[in-house]
């Protein structure tokens, strides 16, 4: 058998990882790996968080101290494993501040209950909708007067796929 190259049916998949996409095995002198690893680990997305709010009304003066790092991950996102993200398309959820193109972020590990914002499957299409549960009515109800609830009935093909946690909305 030679020995290096490809091999036919060897390795794994591609794209079959974590991200879905390619990767780049990079090299790191092993005295360097510990060190390498904390830093992404504490620091990569840790961002001065000042003590001070900032005033939405009359200004204040600007403190220079910076209270904590802050971790957005720590912030934003409570289950990483069960957490996603998805893109807006569409208005049908202005009144509750998701606008187009913004980013949700969604957790399948919470239970959907009335009232919450959820991504859900409506014969394949996703949507995102406010899930209202009254008695045995089920409906998805838009944020916006221009759209209709949605009732799921026996015929639908209905699935929630999680529950919206936040919004990254730019402004």
């Amino acid at each position: 058998m030679p020995k290096g190259g490809p091999r036919s049916g060897a390795g794994r998949p591609q794209r079959s990882g974590k991200y879905g996409e390619a990767t780049k095995a990079i090299r790191i002198p092993l005295s360097a790996v510990e060190e390498v690893f904390r830093c992404v680990q504490n620091n990569f997305y840790r961002l001065p968080l000042y003590q001070h709010s900032v005033s939405a009304g009359f200004p204040s003066p600007a403190e220079d101290d910076v209270e904590d790092k802050l971790d957005l991950n720590e912030l934003l996102i409570k289950h990483p494993s069960a957490t996603f993200f998805l893109k807006v398309s569409g208005d049908s959820m202005i009144k509750a501040g998701i606008h187009h193109n913004d980013i949700l972020i969604v957790d399948r590990s919470l239970e959907p209950t009335h009232g919450k914002v959820v991504i859900a499957s409506i014969n394949g299409e996703l949507t995102v909708k406010r899930l209202s549960c009254i008695g045995k009515k089920i409906h998805l109800i838009a944020e916006n007067d221009a759209y209709l609830p949605i009732e799921i009935t026996g015929e639908v093909d209905f699935r929630i796929w999680g529950i919206v946690t936040n919004v990254i909305h730019s402004v």
